[in-house]
């Protein structure tokens, strides 16, 4: 080794993801149009294995503790976008005090698109239903009025204009899964589609 060789300079930043690409633009990408859902008549339901439903309307939503996320999110397509500013629920103060053994859950959109994720990704301040981003009101080419928000996995997982969650003890593969998208989605394990 020649003296006062150091080696290649190191990126500040973290990694992103095995085959991801950084990108300073936000993407849309949506199978479908995109629905138009007026406050007025939003809702965001939470349905048990029992039957048992909790209901937020709009004003009920903002009415609850607000957290301000600042993370990561990464495209099943191979974008990753960093430092991405949002504000919305914790799925933790959601599902506070619904009783449930439910294992697994499935996100419902309005526009009829579904998702599936296992219950304990929702929970431990790794999941939120945001309706801001990066200070404004979310647009609803990005999910708005309100979207999933669930930044350690692929982001199809993170559910456009969501509309609620049911929750089972049986695992039930949504949209892009029953297509061939892998079941969990976890970009640093490139679980892009059913095998991987």
């Amino acid at each position: 080794m020649s003296p006062g060789f150091q080696g290649r300079p190191r990126s500040a930043e973290p990694a992103l993801p095995p085959g991801q690409y950084l990108t300073e633009d936000f993407p849309v990408l949506s199978a479908g149009p995109t629905p138009r859902v007026p406050l007025e008549t939003w809702e965001f339901v939470v349905s048990t294995e029992s039957g048992a439903e909790f209901r937020w309307s709009w004003d009920e939503l903002m009415a609850l503790p607000q957290e301000t996320p600042t993370v990561d999110v990464h495209c099943v397509t191979r974008w990753s976008k960093r430092n991405t500013d949002w504000q919305g629920v914790s799925l933790d103060t959601l599902l506070e005090g619904i009783d449930t053994g439910a294992r697994y859950a499935q996100a419902h959109s309005y526009g009829g698109y579904t998702t599936n994720l296992p219950l304990t990704d929702l929970r431990g301040g790794r999941a939120w239903v945001v309706h801001r981003y990066d200070g404004d009101p979310l647009p609803a080419e990005h999910g708005g009025p309100a979207r999933l928000l669930v930044p350690h996995l692929y982001f199809w997982k993170s559910a456009k204009w969501v509309r609620g969650i049911r929750l089972s003890a049986e695992d039930q593969p949504g949209f892009w899964e029953t297509a061939g998208y892998h079941d969990y989605g976890d970009p640093w394990r490139e679980q892009r589609y059913q095998g991987d």
